[in-house]
């Protein structure tokens, strides 16, 4: 099967159209947020906060290689790698569908069109369930803090542990009865046909669940602690698990707004919650800046590059 031609003046072209007007709108809304943000880059918390975001990036290019694999075709470790990270360049498309051509385009055996989509699907939903896993416990404090003083907490007799072992436990059963609603829904016949690709998705889940389950939860943890490093590096009193549980839930907004990687919507929340916590506007646009720069653009950056080092190196594919 031929490969895809690739129009790679194209995409440089639409995500240098993206990057500038991504660049511009921070730059009107915040005070020199960028250049403090491009500052902060270069020290040894932005260094740590990135090697964490590289993990993020390792743990998940593992579960998409063990997805590949489960469709016969296996992959070397660092193949599978360079393949996952090249999709990183089509980030910035709506609803970040663009990555589900990873299985298309580079592969010696390409996927077909519904088993490249159902590994999308498998990956969109093991990182939702997993980003309002890490996002409950920042729900119940923002509850907790808008109802109750630190007096009627107490006289509750539960505590932070006890709180976020509950929503956890309710998230988990709110996530089993999701798969079960979502498997029922496939296997309905008059579903069944429309809805192939979703099919192939469930099976991809199906598929050594627990590895993936434990990929996706510690991928998104080491971003979290990122995310947390930077905001103590900013000076803002905050935990860690608050820290990160605001990143997943900005993750979540800007995911429901199915604009391109989530662009507007996921730093308009995380700003929000960030001055809802005191932090100065400028200081909250700054560190968004920071945040998306490294868990976003550095993706988009490597991305590009492998996927130019992928298709230098193939020659069958031409631009």
């Amino acid at each position: 099967m031929p490969a895809p031609r690739l129009s790679i003046k194209k995409l440089l072209l639409v995500l240098g159209l993206v990057a500038t007007a991504y660049a511009a709108a921070l730059a009107f809304f915040g005070e020199a947020s960028p250049a403090v943000a491009l500052t902060g880059l270069f020290s040894l918390t932005g260094l740590a906060a990135a090697a964490l975001c590289l993990l993020n990036y390792l743990l998940r290019g593992l579960r998409w290689r063990g997805w590949m694999a489960h469709y016969q075709r296996p992959l070397g470790v660092l193949e599978g790698l360079r393949l996952y990270v090249a999709g990183y360049a089509l980030t910035p498309t709506p609803g970040n569908v663009g990555e589900a051509v990873r299985g298309l385009w580079l592969v010696r055996q390409p996927l077909s069109t519904a088993q490249s989509l159902a590994i999308f699907g498998a990956e969109r939903l093991a990182d939702l369930l997993c980003l309002l896993l890490m996002a409950l416990p920042a729900l119940g404090w923002l509850a907790w803090f808008e109802w109750h003083s630190a007096q009627g907490f107490s006289s509750l007799g539960l505590g932070f542990w006890g709180w976020s072992v509950g929503l956890l436990t309710l998230a988990v059963l709110g996530g089993l009865a999701v798969l079960g609603v979502l498997r029922r829904i496939i296997r309905q016949s008059r579903w069944a046909e429309r809805l192939s690709w979703l099919r192939e998705a469930w099976h991809c889940l199906t598929h050594r669940p627990w590895r993936w389950l434990a990929l996706t939860l510690a991928a998104w943890a080491a971003q979290g602690v990122a995310v947390a490093l930077l905001c103590r590096a900013a000076g803002l009193d905050i935990s860690a698990w608050l820290a990160a549980g605001f990143y997943a839930l900005a993750m979540v907004g800007g995911a429901l707004s199915a604009l391109p990687a989530g662009l507007g919507g996921t730093e308009a929340v995380l700003v929000a919650l960030l001055v809802g916590q005191g932090a100065a506007v400028g200081t909250a646009v700054a560190l968004t800046v920071l945040v998306r720069l490294l868990t976003l653009w550095l993706a988009v950056s490597l991305g590009l590059m492998a996927l130019l080092y992928s298709v230098a190196i193939r020659k069958d594919i031409r631009f």
